[in-house]
């Protein structure tokens, strides 16, 4: 893969949460196949009772969308960004009588199998919001990064990106101290001890079968390999398991096996998550990532806990947005700037790709994101007297005054001037109107540089490029994170499921929710609508560039924005900022469901 397709990504952009699966109550016989729901009782998700669809669906995983997935139905539907085949795997436990977290839980833990734990890990994170119809209630659940308790010198952690050079860009440094303790799989149990219906062993299956029978290697994730292959052989083990026995890469059209994975999945699937945080598991990884250095000790998996919390909740006009609270950083920044889009005008404009000025301001407030990744000292010199705790950052008074200080000049991105004439999510919606909206991550740049593996389960680098922040949260404690995941209500009445992913996850958010609020669209029309990408940082002078895919603007838009921009095309997107945002709507009133899934990859939208 070149250099360039992985360029110059900002500080949230390492978030890899590669699929997004919205899982709802609908899709369409034709998307979903003909099988009919089994009497009570009869659960097997196994894909051997589901063989034709599992067939179909992984076939139609080597081939790229051009244009949203879209299913309407009424009884159940899953959409994701990535991997259809998980989608119809979550899908199958609606149909066998599962609820919004039985689908989610199957459709995520499939993802990761379906990606070699390449951007997804079993050992990544997770975040959760959840609606239950039965109370009328919504819950958020923090399965995200703990830092380590031994971990006493964070700034010292080796690692990061060189964006000046080619190898750089995949990171520096080899080195166990860049891991960090991963809540998905206990968020996996938790979620499912909480509001699971289905018997636990059942969410596992189809990624057991995919495991065990193998997957056909597209080119997209040959790419994965081709770029890592040197640090995937440094380690007997990784090599072992994502290397050829001959120690070459796997290339497209290769069928890969993961024997170890399938075997710890069985074991989890048999004696919970605690075969991963006090188990077998746990003491393997530990001496793993000990032999690299790393100061993570099995107490540290043993004390790991979700943090089960009530939503933060921000009302706009008729709408009422429920996301994750602090420590997750990401739902205070979303709301933030949606508010700043209302004190700018930007909501009452026209669209930002039929108008120079509303794209301007677009991307001036999406770049506002950096608050979360700068010294508070830094802040508080720029912009005096404004007070940025998360509780003032979701006022609408803190968006004014924010927003005048940046038309006054004051402005956290360095636009350059134009050249004369460059993480996974789930969401759900069930029958009985549960919503469940989650977003993983192996959060490292596929597999990470130090490229542990252990009896098939990928350990990432997070701690490489976030020294900053774990030196900010105390030993053993939760790590802020920028994921956006959402329920938004209208009218009183849970309407939407959404969740976002990629490095421009904040941006791609921000236009999801405009263009259904703002601009009237349906999920679909608004994934399909042009959108915009994470800027890209210049390493040398720190002047940002925009980026947008290539043919969806007016070049008389692009250029009367007045800064210098670049046109990718779907094969530089995956790697150039783009964001994925992906949801499912259901109508109050007469229960259609309408799900849509990301517009330039192998995703799908199914329903019944």
């Amino acid at each position: 893969m070149p250099a360039d397709s992985m360029e110059r990504q900002g500080i949230a952009m390492k978030l890899r949460p590669i699929l997004l699966a919205l899982i709802v109550a609908s899709c369409s016989p034709a998307e979903a196949g003909e099988e009919g729901q089994r009497p009570p009782g009869e659960v097997d998700l196994s894909p051997t009772a589901w063989q034709d669809d599992y067939d179909r669906f992984m076939a139609a995983q080597l081939v790229d969308r051009t244009e949203a997935g879209v299913a309407t139905g009424a009884q159940g539907a899953v959409t994701v960004a990535y991997n259809g085949l998980a989608a119809r795997a979550g899908l199958e436990a609606l149909k066998q009588g599962g609820n919004a977290i039985d689908a989610a839980m199957t459709t995520a833990v499939t993802q990761v199998a379906l990606t070699a734990g390449a951007p997804i890990s079993y050992f990544g994170i997770m975040s959760l919001v959840y609606y239950d119809a039965s109370s009328g209630r919504v819950h958020t659940m923090n399965a995200e990064w703990n830092t380590v308790l031994g971990e006493d010198d964070p700034s010292s952690i080796p690692g990061g990106i060189d964006m000046s050079s080619a190898d750089g860009m995949f990171g520096t440094d080899v080195s166990g101290r860049s891991a960090l303790v991963g809540g998905f799989m206990k968020g996996v149990g938790a979620a499912h001890d909480r509001f699971g219906r289905l018997p636990f062993a059942e969410i596992f299956k189809p990624a057991i079968y995919v495991a065990e029978e193998g997957m056909p290697i597209s080119r997209k994730v040959a790419g994965y390999w081709d770029m890592r292959s040197a640090d995937l052989a440094r380690l007997p083990e990784t090599a072992a398991t994502l290397l050829k026995p001959d120690g070459s890469p796997y290339v497209e059209g290769d069928l890969f096996r993961q024997p170890a994975l399938a075997r710890t999945l069985r074991s989890v699937a048999e004696e919970g998550t605690d075969h991963m945080y006090g188990g077998p598991w746990a003491e393997r990884a530990i001496e793993a990532i000990q032999a690299e250095g790393g100061k993570m000790t099995v107490a540290d998996l043993a004390a790991y806990e979700v943090i089960w919390d009530e939503p933060l909740v921000a009302e706009f006009d008729g709408y009422a947005l429920h996301t994750n609270p602090p420590p997750n950083s990401g739902g205070v920044a979303m709301v933030e700037a949606y508010r700043l889009a209302l004190a700018s005008g930007l909501a009452g404009e026209p669209h930002w790709s039929e108008s120079s000025e509303s794209l301007r301001k677009a991307l001036d407030i999406t770049y506002m994101y950096v608050i979360d990744f700068l010294p508070r000292q830094m802040l508080e010199t720029m912009y005096a007297g404004v007070d940025f705790s998360p509780e003032s950052r979701v006022t609408q008074a803190h968006a004014d005054e924010l927003w005048a200080r940046m038309e006054a000049g004051t402005k956290l991105g360095n636009w350059a001037t134009p050249a004369p004439r460059h993480s996974d999510d789930v969401v759900v919606i069930d029958a009985d109107g549960n919503i469940a909206a989650i977003t993983h991550s192996i959060n490292a740049v596929i597999w990470g540089k130090t490229a542990i593996v252990v009896d098939g389960i990928t350990i990432g680098d997070p701690a490489s490029f976030q020294q900053t922040q774990v030196a900010a949260t105390e030993p053993g404690g939760r790590l802020i994170s920028p994921t956006e995941t959402g329920i938004l209500f209208r009218d009183g009445e849970p309407w939407m499921g959404f969740a976002s992913m990629g490095s421009g996850l904040h941006h791609r958010t921000f236009q999801g929710l405009l263009n259904v609020m703002h601009h009237g669209m349906t999920v679909d029309e608004a994934i399909d609508a042009p959108d915009f990408f994470l800027p890209l940082t210049d390493p040398s002078t720190f002047q940002l560039t925009f980026r947008v895919p290539g043919g969806r603007f007016s070049q008389d838009v692009l250029d009367g924005v007045g800064y210098a921009y670049e046109e990718l095309y779907p094969e530089r997107a995956r790697f150039g900022g783009e964001g994925l945002w992906v949801a499912i709507t259901r109508d109050p009133a007469t229960g259609e469901l309408r799900a849509a899934s990301h517009n330039r990859n192998n995703s799908a939208a199914v329903a019944y």
